[in-house]
């Protein structure tokens, strides 16, 4: 990466630049390769970060099937962690997981949990076999005491496991209904897949490990057993171990790398969080193969106004990819990203991958229940990994004074209603509108991977009202 001009003396956030067009022989976004080469296998560069409002087994498996990761929370039991990497591994990599419910429950219960998946509706099953379909609008002006038996329709479009997206997508297209229901040679269910999951399932490359298992990460921080915990995780299957503390350049971040190491991991190690060249090369050196940048820039975190600790989020980025790259090693752009252009932008800058918060917590994929406020707009509550709410539950093992004396001084929101948009409720939406950005400025630089982006891009610095400019009108002026 270049600028335009001689580089700014004073660090950038990604509202900051823009990227300038370059000579192209790139005709098509769909000539991009996006896959990154930070040995995560991950074909998509985003990763959905650890946070207990955001990543779950739901989130995980659905990104994981676009080509993206997830990074299970370190405050997750190890058990339950071993479960949600059971459970996400053996997903089928075309078909959703749909939400399966006995013919006897009720019409509240099918409205409560609908809303969980994106596809809208649930999979009435008996013995295994499906036998119709509830939609919310099924639902409608019903007695939510009703069984949904009384309101199911039988499922328009059943298909077998090994069906082709593309046929899917015909048979759906002419029977005019939304899902497929797929089974398997026993007439199980196995899954089902609407209209649009048929194109994705055209467009992205799952993230899959050497059996054929959606990828998953998971993070353990540096306080405890460190050594155990990364353990049990690495037993467990996880595809990439995440060192995960707010403030990475310490001594005990470096004791923790190495405690990682001497496992012989044979997944990436990822640590973090720096925002310096300096920080960098220490956790590379302590055994880091990836580095996590950010210090302040997400949404839900407070720390910047709190302490005056942080860094503008480019240029954080910026240097530490050099760094790193220095050492064979890559970074993660932690936080701070809030439209499609800040994505391209940090790839730009050198980073691998870029982590993803508070953007895909109001989703229905994200862990919670949905909720609407007193205009019907749905939301979903988020909260930050350093805020009362999250230190409450990190800490519930310990003593009350311990638990009360840690309570003074947390940082970070605890509580934050985070929307659902009407237009991209679901996170594979968001990966969708991400990606067609992220592929678009790729030929807007003439690139077609991810390292010829970094190489090619030229990067300007822009006032506040060039930021502006580039904004769209939802109104006339």
């Amino acid at each position: 990466m270049e600028f335009l001009g001689a580089a700014p003396s004073h660090d950038l956030t990604y509202d900051d630049v823009f990227m300038v067009p370059r000579s192209s022989a790139v005709a098509s976004r769909y000539d991009v390769d996006l896959a990154t080469t930070d040995g995560t296998g991950a074909t998509l560069p985003l990763v959905v970060a650890n946070m207990t409002a955001v990543a779950g087994k739901r989130m995980a498996e659905t990104v994981a099937r676009r080509g993206a990761i997830t990074v299970i929370p370190q405050d997750i039991p190890a058990a339950v962690v071993a479960d949600v990497v059971a459970s996400v591994k053996s997903r089928h990599l075309v078909f959703d997981t749909p939400i399966t419910l006995d013919p006897h429950q009720t019409v509240a219960e099918a409205l409560s949990l609908i809303p969980k998946r994106s596809h809208g509706a649930a999979v009435v099953v008996v013995d295994g076999r499906p036998v119709g379909i509830v939609a919310e609008s099924d639902c409608r002006d019903v007695d939510r005491f009703a069984q949904v038996s009384h309101v199911m329709r039988p499922p328009a479009v059943v298909v077998a496991e090994t069906a082709q997206p593309r046929t899917v997508f015909e048979q759906l297209d002419e029977a005019r209904v939304a899902l497929a229901v797929a089974t398997h040679p026993d007439g199980s269910l196995a899954g089902v897949l609407t209209r649009t999951g048929a194109l994705r399932a055209t467009l992205y490359t799952p993230a899959t490990d050497d059996r054929g298992g959606l990828r998953i990460a998971a993070a353990v921080g540096v306080n405890g057993q460190v050594a155990s915990a990364a353990a049990a995780l690495l037993d467990a299957g996880v595809d990439c171990l995440v060192v995960d503390t707010a403030h990475g350049h310490q001594d005990r971040m470096i004791e923790a790398l190495r405690a990682v190491r001497a496992l012989d991991p044979q997944v990436p190690v990822v640590a973090g969080n720096v925002v310096s060249a300096d920080g960098t090369r220490d956790l590379v050196a302590a055994g880091a193969d990836i580095v996590k940048v950010g210090v302040g820039p997400g949404a839900m975190c407070t720390t910047r106004m709190m302490t005056g600790v942080g860094r503008p989020q480019f240029s954080a980025v910026l240097e530490c990819a050099a760094a790193a790259r220095e050492l064979g090693a890559h970074v993660w752009a932690d936080g701070g990203v809030r439209h499609p252009r800040d994505v391209a932008l940090a790839l730009a800058a050198g980073a691998s991958s870029v982590m993803v918060g508070s953007w895909f917590a109001g989703t229905h994929e994200s862990p919670g229940d949905l909720v609407h406020d007193a205009d019907g707009r749905a939301f979903k509550v988020s909260f930050g990994m350093a805020s009362a709410r999250a230190v409450a539950s990190r800490t519930a093992g310990e003593s009350a004074y311990d638990r009360a004396r840690k309570g003074l001084y947390e940082e970070g929101i605890s509580s934050s209603r985070l929307y659902l948009d009407p237009a991209r409720p679901g996170v594979e939406d968001l990966l969708d509108q991400i990606c067609s950005g992220v592929r678009s400025a790729c030929t807007y630089a003439g690139a077609t991977t991810l390292a010829e982006l970094h190489e090619r891009a030229v990067v300007g610095v822009q006032s506040a009202a060039g930021f502006h400019e580039g904004r769209p009108l939802a109104t006339s002026w």
